[in-house]
């Protein structure tokens, strides 16, 4: 029994040991962020010369440099989505690096949805949602259409920088609200996001968008090594419109050629539990199904 102990203690002595050795092997890769010298947030300076405000951008980056799982998904899913929904920004006269607003938002999951409820790409409550143009009934969540979410999203922003004549304060107020940053703004008396004393989540929100943006345009010098075959692809779709309910949605995407779960996947702005869409009267609707590849 004794030489069984002491072949037990050494076991452990040696397991520990190993432990040791792999934990300090990981650490030893473990690397402090690249800090650019310069950054701007569509146009404007980033006051990186502020040691407060490089810090706030380095613990973001440390933070999202870290979240392997998420950060890697997000990156393969920037290369479906990253060139058509900047596309439908510079459309709607809203500069390109909101995509990275998205990014933070939803993490590029159409389906995602916040503890208080906030839905889809840009993570509209329903009641700014609605305000916006998009509808949300029984059978219908346009916030999770990438087209029309897009839109209304750009909306907002193009009404906030109006209103605050700053993209940056655009976006924070994407995430507390127009009307909270206005209070801040003349409560504080400076028109400064980064002078601005917030709430934490809005006080960290332009800082998450900018360490998601240094990432995904160089992964490489934050931990990731991807090839351009790892992104996802975007996918070419066929438009079909309708301007009338279905009643058997599994029967409709058959005889599309697809399956339910395909035409679901491909349209997520359609919920229900009962295999139908019914539609409001007036209203069309776009069904986008994989093209067929000849």
């Amino acid at each position: 029994m004794h030489y069984l102990n002491r072949i037990s203690k050494l076991l452990f002595s040696f397991i520990v040991f190993v432990l040791f050795f792999l934990i300090q092997s990981v650490n030893a890769q473990i690397s402090l962020p690249e800090i650019p010298s310069e950054l701007t947030f569509s146009g404007e300076p980033v006051p990186l010369y502020d040691p407060d405000i490089k810090e706030r951008l380095e613990k973001e980056l440390i933070i999202n440099m870290n979240k392997h799982a998420s950060t890697i998904l997000i990156l393969k899913e920037s290369g479906r989505w990253k060139s058509y929904l900047q596309a439908m920004l510079d459309s709607a006269t809203v500069p390109q690096e909101f995509f990275y607003l998205a990014v933070i938002e939803s993490e590029l999951d159409p389906m995602s949805r916040s503890s208080a409820g906030a839905t889809g790409f840009w993570h509209f409550t329903e009641s700014t949602a609605k305000e916006y143009g998009l509808e949300i009934s029984d059978y219908v969540d346009e916030r999770r259409d990438a087209e029309k979410s897009t839109r209304a999203a750009s909306e907002f922003l193009k009404r906030a920088y109006k209103r605050f004549g700053s993209w940056t304060l655009a976006a924070a107020a994407f995430n507390r609200g127009s009307k909270g940053i206005e209070n801040a703004v003349n409560g504080q008396h400076t028109n400064s996001y980064y002078q601005l004393y917030l709430n934490e989540e809005t006080s960290r929100y332009v800082f998450r968008i900018l360490a998601l943006k240094l990432i995904i345009e160089a992964p490489e010098k934050y931990g990731y090594s991807l090839s351009p075959s790892d992104y996802y692809q975007p996918v070419e779709y066929k438009t079909i419109f309708i301007d009338q309910s279905i009643q058997n949605l599994p029967q409709f995407a058959k005889s599309l050629g697809v399956s339910y779960q395909t035409l679901k996947e491909h349209n997520p702005w359609i919920q229900n539990t009962d295999y139908k869409l019914v539609l409001k009267e007036g209203k069309k609707y776009k069904i986008r199904i994989p093209a067929k590849k000849d």
